[in-house]
C-alpha cells in the first residue's frame, strides 16, 4: 500500500466520528483491551500524562509537551482531531510521526483490524502507543478523543491526569447537563494518581467525589495561580503561595483566553516536579514561547495574514465560542467578515445566539463531510437572530468571496468548525 491508499483505508474503512459523528462512536474499551493486547501493551513501556475536558485540551497538551520537551524530554504527543494532515495526530518531540511507520502499521495488521473493526479513533490511538513505545519515548502527552470513562485512551495509568473544563458538548454522547458530562470526564481520575482541574465550572464536587474514591490528590488550577494579561500573548503570572512568579511570560499562542491553560500547565508541572520530574523554570518560557514553533501547533486564534487581518480558530461549541466573541472585541476594524460553517450535531442555536452582527457579514458555508450542516439552512437559522451574509457551497469559495470583499482596515474571521478551519489552512 502508499501512503495515500493507506489513508483512503483509514479514512473511509474504519467508522470515523470527525465524518459520521457519533454512529463511529463505540461504546466500551473491548475493542481498544484487544488492540492493546494484540501490540503487547505498548502503553506501559513509557509514562503518560492525561489529558480530557470540553474546550482547552489541545492548546493544554502542545503547551506541556513543548514545555517538557525544552526540559529534555523525549516527549510523545497524541492529539486529535488533524486539520492538514493525519500524521499531527501522533509526534515525537514536535516531528510527525513518519508516512512509512503508518504505511507499515495498516499493512502488517490489516487482516487482524478486518477481523476486529475497530473504528478510526481507536485504531489510531494503538497506533500513537505503538510508535512512542518502538521510539522509547520518555514520556507522552495523550489527549482523549471525546469524553473520558469509555474514551479508548483510557487504558492507560498516567503519572498524572488533567481536566481541563466542563461544558456542553457531544450532548447526544456524553449526557444533556454539566454535571453528566462532568462524570464522563472524571472517569480519567486513577487511583492513587493525582489530577489537576482548569475549570471547576460548577461541577467542583463531581471532580472530588471521584478523587475521593479514587483516593486521587486533586488540585484546581484556579486556586494555585493568579494572572494579570499584560497585552496580548504576554502575562504576569503568580503563584498564590508567592513561591514562584512569571513577570513577563510570553506564549506563542494568541487569544487572551489562553490564560485559563497557562494556569493550568504551570500547576501540572509544579506537581511534575514534585514527582520526580525536573522542569525548570527557563524550560517552561522557552517552551511555552516556541509552542508553536516546537509542537506544529495550529488554529489556535492563528494569524494568517495582515492587511486585511485574517485570523482562524477551531473553537466550536458554546463555550469556545464565547472566548472568541470576547477576543474580537478587543480588535479594532472597520468590518468583520465571518466564514462560518457548523457540524449538524452542535446546538447551532446556543452558537449563533452569541455572534455579532453588528458590522460583520457572514459567509455561510459548509466543509466536504457528510456531518457538516446545510450552508443555505445555517445561513436562514442564523437570521433568527440578525446575522446576515450569502451562502456558499464549499469552504473556499466562501473564504474567496470573503478575501475579495474586504478592504485592508477590515477583519476576516473564520471558524465554526475544525474542519472549515482545515480546509482553509
Amino acid at each position: 500500500m502508499t501512503y495515500a491508499e493507506t489513508l483512503e483505508y483509514l479514512f473511509t474503512s474504519l467508522p470515523q466520528y470527525s465524518r459520521i459523528g457519533a454512529l463511529a462512536y463505540k461504546e466500551g474499551l473491548e475493542n481498544t483491551l484487544a488492540l492493546d493486547k494484540h501490540f503487547d501493551y505498548p502503553h506501559r513501556k513509557f509514562k503518560t500524562i492525561h489529558i480530557a475536558g470540553t474546550n482547552g485540551k489541545g492548546s493544554t497538551s502542545h503547551l506541556l509537551a513543548s514545555a517538557l520537551q525544552q526540559a529534555g524530554y523525549k516527549t510523545g504527543l497524541y492529539t486529535s482531531p488533524h486539520l492538514k494532515d493525519f500524521r499531527e495526530r501522533i509526534r515525537i518531540n514536535g516531528e510527525m510521526i513518519g508516512e512509512d511507520f503508518v504505511v507499515d502499521f495498516v499493512t502488517e495488521n490489516r487482516a487482524f483490524f478486518d477481523e476486529l473493526s475497530p473504528s478510526f479513533f481507536e485504531m489510531s490511538v494503538l497506533m500513537a502507543f505503538d510508535y512512542f513505545a518502538k521510539n522509547e519515548v520518555d514520556v507522552a502527552v495523550i489527549e482523549v478523543g471525546l469524553g473520558g470513562r469509555l474514551d479508548s485512551t483510557n487504558i492507560i495509568t498516567p503519572e498524572l491526569s488533567i481536566i481541563t473544563n466542563i461544558s456542553l458538548d457531544h450532548v447526544n454522547i456524553l449526557g444533556d447537563t454539566i454535571e453528566k458530562i462532568a462524570v464522563e470526564k472524571a472517569g480519567i481520575i486513577k487511583p492513587n494518581v493525582p489530577v489537576v482541574i482548569g475549570e471547576a465550572s460548577g461541577v467542583k464536587q463531581v471532580f472530588e467525589q471521584k478523587a475521593k474514591e479514587e483516593n486521587a490528590p486533586i488540585y484546581f488550577a484556579e486556586e494555585c495561580w493568579e494572572v494579570e494579561i499584560i497585552q496580548n500573548s504576554k502575562f504576569k503570572i503568580q503563584n498564590f503561595s508567592r513561591s514562584q512568579t512569571f513577570s513577563d511570560l510570553f506564549v506563542g499562542l494568541s487569544g487572551n483566553y489562553q490564560q485559563k491553560n497557562i494556569v493550568t500547565v504551570l500547576t501540572v508541572i509544579d506537581i511534575l516536579n514534585q514527582n520526580g520530574f525536573h522542569i525548570s523554570k527557563d524550560a517552561v518560557c522557552s517552551g511555552f514561547e516556541k509552542v508553536v514553533e516546537l509542537t506544529g501547533l495550529l488554529g489556535r486564534w492563528q494569524v494568517l495574514q495582515k492587511n486585511p487581518t485574517i485570523i482562524c480558530d477551531v473553537g466550536h461549541n458554546e463555550a469556545g465560542i464565547s472566548y472568541i466573541v470576547k477576543q474580537l472585541k478587543t480588535l479594532q476594524y472597520n468590518k468583520l467578515h465571518f466564514v462560518l460553517g457548523m457540524v449538524s450535531d452542535k446546538d447551532v442555536d446556543k452558537v449563533l445566539s452569541l455572534l455579532p452582527s453588528e458590522n460583520a457579514i457572514y459567509y455561510f458555508t459548509k466543509a466536504s463531510i457528510p456531518r457538516a450542516m446545510n450552508e443555505v439552512e445555517l445561513q436562514q437559522e442564523a437570521l433568527k437572530y440578525g446575522l446576515h451574509g450569502d451562502a456558499y457551497p464549499t469552504v473556499k469559495e466562501a473564504f474567496e468571496t470573503a478575501k475579495k470583499s474586504a478592504e485592508k482596515d477590515d477583519v476576516i474571521f473564520v471558524g465554526g468548525s475544525n474542519f472549515v478551519v482545515a480546509e482553509v489552512l
